[in-house]
This record gives C-alpha cells, structure tokens and sequence, in this order.
C-alpha cells in the first residue's frame, strides 16, 4: 500500500475521529467531568435516535440486515472462545481472565465505531454499522454481566437486563414503522434528526473524556493479549465470517470495521460494578485506542478497494 495512500486515508478518516476525542480527553483532565451521567445521556437519548433514524430514514436490505445480526452473535461467541482459550492457556487468574474477556470480547462499536464507518464508508455502510451495535449492546447487557458477575448473577437477571436497552425499543419502532409505512409527524421527525446528528459528535467527545481517566496496571500479560487479540485477530475473524456469511458491499464494509474496533469504553463499567480489576480494563482501552490507527487505517483501504 503506498504510503501517501494510508496517510490521507488516516487523516481523512480517523484522524478528526482522534482529534474531537482528544478535546474530550483535554477537558477531562481539566475539569471534573462526570462521564457516567453524560455516557447515560447518550445511551437513552443520543444512541436510540441515531439507530431509529438509520433504520427508518434509509433503505435496508433486510436479507443483508438479518446477515449482519447473525454475523454479529456469531462473531462474538467466537471472540469469547478464542480469548478463554488464550486466557486459559496463559494461565490467567480467575478476576483477570474475566476482565480480559470482556474488554476483549466487546468492541468499542459505538462510540468509536458509528463514526469511523460513517466517515470511510458514508451512510449506506452506517445504517449496517447501526444493527452490530445494537446486537452488541443486547449481547454486552446479557453475557457481557454474565461473564463479569462471575456467576453471582443468574441468566434470568441478565435477560432481563436485555430490555433495559433503549436501542433494543428504537430498533423494534423502527421496524414497526418501517412495516406499517407510518409517517413521523414533522415535529417528531425534527426532533430525532437534531438527536441523531449530535450523537456521534457526542459519543466521540464522551471516548475522549473516558479515556482521561485511566489508571495503568501492572498486568502487562492480560493488557498485551487482549489488545492482540481486538486488533488483529478481530479483523481476521471478521473478514472471514464476512465471506462465510455471504456479505458484500456497504454490510461487508461495516461488518469488518466494526469486528475490528479496540475494547470497548463501557467494559470498565461492567469492571466496576462487578468488581473486577478496573485498571487492567481501562489500560486495554486506552493502549487498544491508541494504537487501532495502526490496523484500522489499512484495513479501511483494503476494504475500500473492494477486498
């Protein structure tokens, strides 16, 4: 790949990805921002305006859509065999080994994701881009405190989880509406636009600001693989399963990006709240982050000249 080539696809598309999350980094470590409730502001409002206005305002090709979920499932039940195996065979720690795998099993598919595909592939790509994120945030709030709560959690608690995810209702209007031809009243049309619109920039400010406030560890094994294993066995599983599945076009391009995505900034929630090693979660994020322009920058070429 020429070397002019992979520079102007870096600057044109991650580049103003890397540089609005960096404002949010900025102002971070300047003021004492409480991400939770700005992340919660996107995650009810932002995200499910931005999935409904995909689905409804753009033509969806529902075989390639129902391709795009079943790749997406299938990919992460992939991801979480290979990261117990490698895990496993590390010898990791019980704690350890579930912090990995959650931050290895989730991509940053979001806040990350949704404006790298948007940016490099445009709209038609977005809207397949929009339905992995959503199959991933049921799979993060189902297996994703199953795998974190260590089994002091049961699966009911955590299917139920599943219908706390305002994504989960935007994408079954959308379809409702979508089937019924039901036409959006110009107020409320208006009103998801504006919300669509602003929750990229969001997101990509509330990555940065996140990622201000992450604290290094000393388990340099479990941060080295999962990273390893996001950024480059990600991208090869997802442009396998790409073929296997039969995906072309805007849902190939997406489906790959969005299979390549460093660890997801929510995982170190999921750390949190479950009480697992917090730090090792938000070093794999933050070294994941920032080293992703490496991979994502000629896997974005490549998928761009039609591989």
């Amino acid at each position: 790949m020429p070397l002019s080539l992979l520079a102007s696809t870096f600057a044109n598309n991650l580049l103003p990805i890397l540089l609005l999350s960096g404002a949010g980094f900025t102002l971070g470590k300047i003021f004492p921002i409480d991400s939770r409730s700005l992340g919660r502001v996107i995650f009810y409002i932002f995200a499910p305006m931005l999935v409904f206005e995909l689905l409804v305002q753009n033509e969806i090709d529902l075989t390639e859509a129902v391709k795009v979920v079943s790749f997406t499932a299938v990919y992460i039940f992939i991801m979480l065999g290979i990261t117990l195996g490698f895990g496993l065979a590390f010898k990791l720690d019980r704690p350890t080994l579930a912090a990995v795998t959650i931050a290895t099993v989730f991509g940053n598919t979001g806040n990350y994701g949704l404006p790298l595909v948007s940016f490099a592939f445009g709209g038609d790509a977005l809207k397949y881009a929009g339905l992995f994120f959503v199959t991933t945030a049921i799979l993060h709030n189902t297996g994703g405190v199953l795998i974190a709560s260590l089994g002091h959690m049961n699966f009911k608690q955590a299917f139920l989880g599943m219908f706390k995810v305002p994504v989960v209702y935007s994408l079954a209007f959308a379809a409702l509406f979508r089937a019924l031809h039901i036409e959006l009243p110009m107020a409320l049309s208006r009103t998801i636009e504006l919300a669509a619109g602003g929750s990229i920039p969001m997101m990509i400010v509330l990555l940065g600001v996140e990622l201000s406030r992450v604290r290094w560890t000393d388990k340099l094994r479990g941060v080295g693989l999962s990273v390893s294993l996001r950024l480059l066995a990600g991208p090869a599983v997802g442009l396998l399963l790409s073929l296997l599945f039969g995906l072309s076009g805007a849902a190939h391009q997406a489906a790959v990006i969005q299979s390549s995505m460093p660890a997801a900034v929510n995982t170190t929630i999921l750390a949190t709240e479950y009480k697992l090693d917090s730090s090792l979660v938000t070093a794999i994020v933050y070294l994941g982050t920032l080293l992703s322009p490496l991979t994502l920058t000629p896997l974005i070429v490549l998928l761009g000249s039609g591989a």
